[in-house]
């Protein structure tokens, strides 16, 4: 019968069995008939007397295609819209799945880090207790409680803008102000913020999507898009404020603090999704989000989206947040310069952000924004912002307007008028906070 089959198949014009097809494809028998049932690869011809299965050889490249999709871990049923678009197509949306990935490794990477050295600090503790033995060396930890924010005003984004004085921004110690910024140790210096928030809706745009909030317990930026971007932007800062999500007094532990800050994301991610629900096309509209909590010893980051947060340290400005879009993961993965990236058609392109209803969009992907946890230095001056400022003001020039400026409200306007120099081609919000001795205020 095995023969008769073959022999069927040859006649039917050069289609092979589904054995030689697997050895053609590198995928086993039992693969090939499931992806048959998914309708991922479906045979050329099913015998209608014996059932065999054949395939044209032609199927062999989408065949490896499906493997190789497999190999990489991506789910079958994104491999099923893949399969089904052209090249051109099928590239994009592979770099954007590898993209997400990435930014997900990354972020565990960050908090198996993070454990570590959180088990390092606790061990080196037990060994001081009488009768433990070990080293006995310690991470210093320079955070304190936040106590002051100064008064506050509404701003054009409705958010508060804290004001107070000058913080100093001398050389604030050793470490990598880009890394995960792990807090250890008692609390040294109680520390405070003097913060301010500023939005703008720009040269060209008529309406305003930025949002911005500055306070003693929460600094943010959003950045919506879409029909209903203004709501999506306002109701996920609305929903990290202190009296949303506890506002924080220090006794957390630092374990159960990223546990908070995950809730606190998943908060934002549902009043996003409340806020644009009665929008046409819901996956459409959303908001990046980059955010600093303050729980009165530690600070902790959630960000997504192209948004950005950066510290000005010893004179120096580091960038501490990752885009999360495609030309971010193509400046990555080395297929495009940062030069080039300046001018790409992709470039407002999200990989991931707050949208609508959780299903894939091709211009952003729902997903949980990144926690983490930082230190805090006094001296420290945190500049967040929406790409309506990156996008058009290089780092050098940032530095320098946020170097220069003598307060927090000085900063954010000499920023927005930055903006609005390059042509203002987009809704900007910024916000500048200080950290500082608490006896300064």
């Amino acid at each position: 019968m095995e023969r008769e089959g073959r022999a069927v198949g040859a006649a039917s014009g050069g289609l092979v069995t589904i054995g030689e097809f697997a050895r053609l494809s590198r995928l086993s028998a039992k693969a090939l008939r499931r992806y048959a049932e998914l309708g991922l690869l479906r045979p050329a011809l099913v015998d209608p007397v014996n059932g065999y299965r054949y395939y044209d050889p032609a199927q062999v490249e989408g065949a490896r295609l499906v493997a190789w999709l497999r190999r990489i871990g991506m789910p079958l049923s994104r491999i099923g819209r893949i399969v089904a678009l052209d090249a051109g197509a099928a590239a994009v949306e592979i770099r954007a799945y590898w993209a997400r990935v990435e930014a997900e490794t990354a972020a565990r990477r960050d908090l198996a880090m993070y454990l570590v050295d959180q088990l390092s600090a606790e061990g080196r503790a037990m060994s001081r207790i009488p009768g433990n033995t070990g080293n006995t060396g310690s991470r210093g930890n320079a955070g304190g409680a936040v106590n002051a924010g100064g008064t506050g005003r509404t701003g054009s984004s409705g958010g508060a803008e804290g004001t107070g004085g000058r913080g100093g921004r001398g050389s604030s110690g050793s470490g990598v102000p880009g890394g995960p910024g792990v807090l250890g140790g008692p609390v040294a210096v109680p520390l405070a913020i003097r913060c301010a928030a500023l939005t703008d809706t720009g040269s060209v745009r008529t309406t305003n999507q930025d949002a911005a909030f500055a306070g003693p317990r929460l600094l943010a930026v959003a950045d919506g898009f879409g029909e209903g971007g203004a709501e999506a932007s306002a109701a996920a800062i609305e929903a990290l404020k202190p009296t949303a999500w506890g506002g924080g007094d220090g006794a957390l532990s630092a374990a159960d603090l990223l546990n908070a800050l995950e809730d606190t994301a998943d908060s934002a991610s549902r009043a996003v999704r409340d806020a644009v629900a009665p929008c046409a096309d819901p996956d459409g509209s959303g908001t990046t989000l980059t955010a600093m909590l303050w729980t009165g010893s530690r600070l902790g980051l959630v960000h997504i989206g192209d948004s950005r947060a950066y510290l000005l340290r010893g004179g120096e400005l580091f960038r501490i947040t990752h885009d999360h879009s495609l030309v971010q993961s193509m400046i990555d993965d080395g297929s495009l310069s940062r030069e080039e990236a300046a001018s790409h058609p992709g470039r407002a392109l999200l990989l991931k952000a707050l949208v609508g209803e959780a299903r894939s969009a091709p211009a952003a992907v729902a997903c949980r924004p990144d926690v983490r946890l930082r230190d805090v230095l006094a001296g420290d001056r945190y500049l967040l912002c929406s790409d309506g400022l990156s996008a058009v003001v290089d780092e050098g020039e940032l530095r320098t307007a946020v170097i220069a400026a003598e307060a927090p409200e000085e900063a954010v306007r000499r920023l927005v008028g930055l903006a609005h120099e390059a042509g203002g081609p987009d809704n900007v919000a910024c916000v500048v906070a200080d950290v500082v001795v608490a006896a300064e205020e």
